[in-house]
């Protein structure tokens, strides 16, 4: 789950990291009272949405007087905005943040991400702050430093020396950056978080560090733990069946393809989409129903999947395990009567009570394919689809 900048930079004041004053407008008759609020010999008005790069899209504007920001945030607010990290989907812009603006010495780089080959935290400096990450990385990757921390012991007074150092921090931002990432870290635990992010982190003239920018991910295994955070969900910004899918507690991505997918367990789906486009067809999808599949939620999956005009044909591949066969088979049943299908469907059950579900397939008198394997039910799908090999 992410969070727009403004609700980061929230969580990052209840913390006492410092951040600039700024105000949200959700209607554009809210502007003048920002804009009166805010202290400042300019402003900045920035698109809220979730993505970055915004500023090289458009949605980020520094303006002098009033009539400036008038127009800027007319020209953003309600609209739309596609950035490098959309993957060509424009996000509606249903607010705007109005920041002060600063005098800045230096553009720093400061995140705090699961590492997952160290299975634990791990702090990501840089002094490049202010530009793309992934570009530093791949251009100049001795320009950013890791830090990985022990979950035992947690962020270490060496560590934070070492980051203020490599930073080439004095005075009161060197102090301010240890503070900041014993904060970060903590803020991260208390709150499932992720990944927090600010590019850039800033360190104005008179030395003071500053987050002109944040962004946070939510773990959303560990949303049961965060009432406060669910609450401030924007599902504008999300895929709506991807939404959908996360209410019946389906893991559902959606991708540019003609074969829907309906799998239990990441690594099957992601075979049973290699092997479709082995066999030359396009998964419409990425769908697991998780291990504790119920008719229920394999007739929700169906409806995801039938929410894609573009599916030509559905193949499903449950391996039952903890799922068992004859379930998964009770769901596609319901499924198919209750949506009216009339689009081909490959079923592949393999597992427990493998012939029970096979056996109410076949009684059901609906046209369902079945398969004897997971070649067989690709190979099946994508002929169905009306591909040819």
């Amino acid at each position: 789950m992410n969070l727009h900048e403004y609700q980061a930079k929230a969580l990052f004041q209840e913390v006492g990291i410092a951040v600039p004053a700024g105000q949200l407008i959700t209607e554009l008759s809210q502007l003048d009272a920002a804009l009166n609020a805010i202290n400042s010999d300019g402003w900045v008005v920035k698109a809220q949405i979730h993505a970055g790069a915004r500023g090289k899209a458009g949605g980020v504007k520094l303006v002098k007087t009033a009539t400036e920001a008038h127009e800027v945030a007319a020209s953003l607010l309600g609209s739309s905005l596609a950035t490098i990290q959309t993957a060509g989907k424009a996000l509606p812009i249903n607010s705007l943040l109005i920041e002060q603006t600063l005098q800045i010495q230096e553009e720093l780089y400061l995140s705090l991400l699961v590492d997952r080959e160290a299975k634990s935290y791990a702090f990501v400096i840089s002094a490049a702050g202010g530009m793309d990450i992934e570009a530093v990385a791949e251009h100049s990757p001795e320009k950013i430093l890791n830090f990985p921390i022990d979950p035992v012991v947690g962020v270490m007074p060496y560590q934070m020396r070492e980051a203020g150092f490599a930073l080439g921090l004095t005075g009161d931002a060197f102090k301010q950056l240890g503070s900041m990432m014993q904060k970060f870290y903590q803020l991260a635990l208390d709150k499932d978080i992720a990944l927090l992010e600010i590019n850039p982190l800033v360190v104005t003239t008179d030395n003071q560090l500053i987050a002109l920018d944040a962004k946070v991910n939510i773990d959303s295994n560990g949303l049961y733990r965060q009432p406060g955070l669910v609450k401030i969900r924007d599902f504008s910004q999300e895929d709506t069946r991807e939404a959908k899918a996360s209410e019946h507690q389906l893991n559902y991505i959606a991708l540019d393809g003609n074969i829907g997918c309906m799998v239990n367990g990441a690594g099957l789906a992601m075979a049973t989409m290699d092997l479709i486009k082995l066999y030359g067809g396009e998964p419409a999808n990425f769908l697991d129903v998780g291990g504790g599949a119920t008719p229920e939620r394999v007739s929700e999956a169906f409806k995801l999947i039938l929410s894609s005009s573009e599916v030509k044909s559905i193949l499903v591949n449950i391996f039952g395990g903890i799922v068992r066969c004859d379930l998964i088979a009770e769901g596609i049943i319901q499924a198919v009567k209750e949506v009216g299908l009339t689009i081909p469907v490959v079923v592949r059950l393999e597992g427990t009570n493998v012939e029970q579900g096979r056996a109410l397939l076949a009684q059901s008198g609906l046209s369902i394919i079945s398969a004897t394997g997971l070649t067989d039910a690709a190979q099946q799908a994508v002929a169905a689809a009306g591909v040819k090999a």
